[in-house]
């Protein structure tokens, strides 16, 4: 069994530990959204997010790696967890965020990224993000479909278990600022 032991690492940008616990208050949301290394990016760059990380959700093997992920066979996905200060972030702002940064109606892929592993989704946690998911959903997909988008793909489940990636993954287009970044939008605003 291979477990990626993320528990002396902090943040590269927030500068904050990567494993909980996390501070009295924090709020945890998961999200998929193609490769995880642009998507992380576009989290932690908000104002109210403690600490995000990259790992893999979703699927039916413990602990899997990078490789075994990309196989195909785990049944993960690349997702992030951004931890976040309600107070100052709300969970529908993230929401936004997750809609507007990606196109959620391809299927297992994102662009050139092709694999369930790049799959879109929403890993809830409690019984209102599960609400406030399916809600911005619905609305997003009536925003696609006047733009002549077909239907939503995203799939929004309860988060089962989190893996953290292997530390080169955390951060890495921090550590890395010419890498490959995957993300893209539709260009439509998620008006909910």
């Amino acid at each position: 069994m291979v477990t990626t032991d993320v528990s002396q690492l902090r943040h590269e940008v927030l500068g904050c530990p990567l494993a909980p616990p996390y501070p009295q208050g924090m709020a945890v949301v998961h999200v998929g959204m193609g490769c995880f290394w642009g998507a992380e990016r576009l989290f932690w760059s908000q104002p109210g997010v403690y600490v995000t990380a990259v790992g893999y959700a979703g699927g039916q093997t413990a602990n899997p790696t990078y490789a075994q992920v990309c196989g195909g066979r785990t049944g993960h996905a690349e997702v992030v967890r951004v931890v976040f200060d309600p107070q100052h972030l709300a969970v529908q702002r993230l929401l936004q965020l997750f809609w507007e940064g990606h196109d959620p109606t391809q299927g297992n892929r994102q662009g050139h990224d092709v694999g369930t592993q790049y799959r879109s989704m929403i890993l809830w946690t409690d019984e209102g993000q599960r609400e406030l998911a399916l809600a911005s959903k619905e609305a997003y997909a009536r925003c696609l479909a006047i733009r002549g988008y077909p239907p939503i793909t995203t799939a929004i489940e309860p988060l089962d278990a989190f893996y953290f990636a292997e530390p080169y993954h955390q951060q890495y287009l921090a550590k890395n600022p010419e890498g490959y970044c995957g993300l893209g939008g539709t260009g439509i605003a998620c008006a909910w």
